[in-house]
């Protein structure tokens, strides 16, 4: 007798663990669904025909340029590079770069931005070396990486070097050119 309710204690204690793990994994919100829910918000929110300039403080134009860009960029040593870009609305930025290369690891660069809204020029200038990357800005969710002197990449092929605002593209995921 005491060996078949040991068995039922487990069978029950089997079957609460893994209705647990069902409810979580039904529970959890892919990447792609919780971006969708904040462009429907952002949409929602556009809608709204209330005017709220009343209590709004105005915002320098420079700080106005945010977001989280993706890219696939070019590499001469590998197959391409994946380029993550946090351009936070503090002028605070985080590159995360990673080659395209089985176990290879991520590099992470901080720094602070700048926003020419005349030349459409972002600056990023890294805090550890004070090494600087450009980028022009294409339109509203796209960058294209320029050399250091801020011209355009010899190449000729911009869209190589282009990295797209997240809200802009449905999926995060990139291809190799």
């Amino acid at each position: 007798m005491h060996a078949l309710t040991q068995q039922l204690k487990q069978k029950m204690a089997l079957l609460c663990f893994g209705s647990l793990l069902l409810t979580q994994q039904v529970l959890a919100e892919t990447d792609f669904a919780s971006q969708q829910r904040l462009l429907e918000a952002r949409v929602l929110n556009n809608e709204k025909k209330g005017d709220h300039s009343a209590h709004l403080k105005p915002v320098e134009k420079a700080l106005e340029f945010h977001g989280v860009f993706y890219g696939y960029l070019p590499c001469k040593d590998c197959d391409g590079i994946k380029a993550t870009l946090a351009l936070k609305q503090n002028n605070n930025y985080l590159l995360v770069t990673q080659p395209a290369k089985e176990s290879s690891r991520e590099y992470y660069e901080k720094g602070k931005y700048t926003w020419n809204e005349d030349t459409r020029i972002v600056v990023l200038t890294a805090r550890k070396d004070a090494s600087t990357r450009q980028y022009r800005i294409e339109d509203e969710g796209t960058l294209i990486q320029l050399n250091s002197d801020g011209s355009q990449i010899a190449d000729g092929r911009a869209d190589r070097y282009m990295l797209r605002r997240s809200d802009t593209v449905k999926s995060r995921e990139v291809h190799i050119h």
